[in-house]
């Protein structure tokens, strides 16, 4: 196993514990709310970050690259991960974690069209088992704890977040094993909050977020886990993908699915019931067949 493979890992697993704790602070804190918190807690832990790294030489992008480091934050952070903490808060984490996996088949299948990697046969089966995954664990249960409903607008919320994300990603890739590391993922996270800024601005939300924001809040458990979320596992994930090809990093990003159900019922207390088990290993199976490729 080469770095690029360990920080695809690693990154699962931290964003998973993350995961778990933006579960936890969204219970009083909106996904808006939260998306915009942890976007500006990780925009300024990377500039000291740059500063040790790079020190104060500024990057020589081009026009394209620096419209498309924006166009990924605004559809990868902006847009997803508000999507993304919607569908945890209305679905829970486990759920959500399942959802996710949808973004192995999305990678694979967006870098097969702009990175030309090959996709295969074996491919799209493991994305039909992920999808089945999917399908089952959003399915209607009697037995469930969430309201139907919920469910299905989460996971509609969830899908679309995790294309998002892909999207985001693979628009990236090439820049990001050219250009400074660091300084294209704070102009990604730069263009997430620009985009978050302005969809406040056209919806005349800010005094309904600074409401928010001066209430009583989790703040210490918000701020560990933004510190997880936008700053560590975003530099893990991203590393993965300026060191191995996009469609392997995001399989190996698949592990997070296992991590998060696990992590759900340990501090959550979420339900493992044999319909999670089951899509969850309809997930991992689809992945084992990807990574077999």
């Amino acid at each position: 196993m080469g770095w690029g493979e360990l920080f695809a890992i690693s990154s699962a697993l931290v964003w998973a514990l993350a995961v778990i704790l933006f579960r936890r602070s969204g219970e009083t804190l909106p996904a808006f709310e939260l998306n915009l918190f942890k976007n500006f807690f990780g925009l300024i832990l990377l500039i000291p970050t740059i500063l040790l790294v790079n020190g104060f030489a500024l990057p020589g992008y081009s026009p394209t690259e620096l419209f498309l480091v924006f166009l990924s934050g605004l559809l990868g952070i902006a847009v997803a991960d508000t999507w993304y903490l919607k569908a945890l808060n209305m679905m829970g984490a486990s759920r959500t974690g399942i959802v996710s996996s949808l973004f192995s088949p999305f990678v694979i299948f967006l870098s097969a069209i702009f990175l030309g990697e090959r996709l295969v046969t074996w491919q799209w089966l493991g994305f039909m088992l992920v999808m089945s995954g999917v399908l089952l664990v959003t399915w209607r249960s009697h037995r469930s704890v969430v309201d139907t409903a919920d469910v299905k607008k989460g996971a509609m919320y969830g899908v679309g977040a995790v294309f998002m994300m892909a999207a985001g990603v693979v628009m990236v890739k090439e820049i990001l094993e050219t250009q400074p590391f660091l300084w294209t993922v704070e102009l990604r996270i730069a263009g997430g909050i620009c985009g978050m800024l302005v969809y406040m601005l056209l919806t005349s939300q800010w005094q309904s977020v600074k409401r928010n924001f001066s209430q009583p809040q989790p703040w210490g458990t918000v701020m560990f886990a933004s510190f997880l979320g936008s700053y560590f596992a975003l530099i893990l994930w991203l590393l993965g993908y300026k060191l191995i090809d996009a469609s392997v990093a995001s399989v190996l990003n698949e592990t997070n699915v296992a991590f998060i159900v696990f992590l759900a019922w340990l501090m959550l207390g979420e339900q493992i019931n044999r319909r999670k088990m089951a899509g969850l290993a309809l997930t991992v199976g689809g992945v084992i067949i990807m990574m077999s490729v």
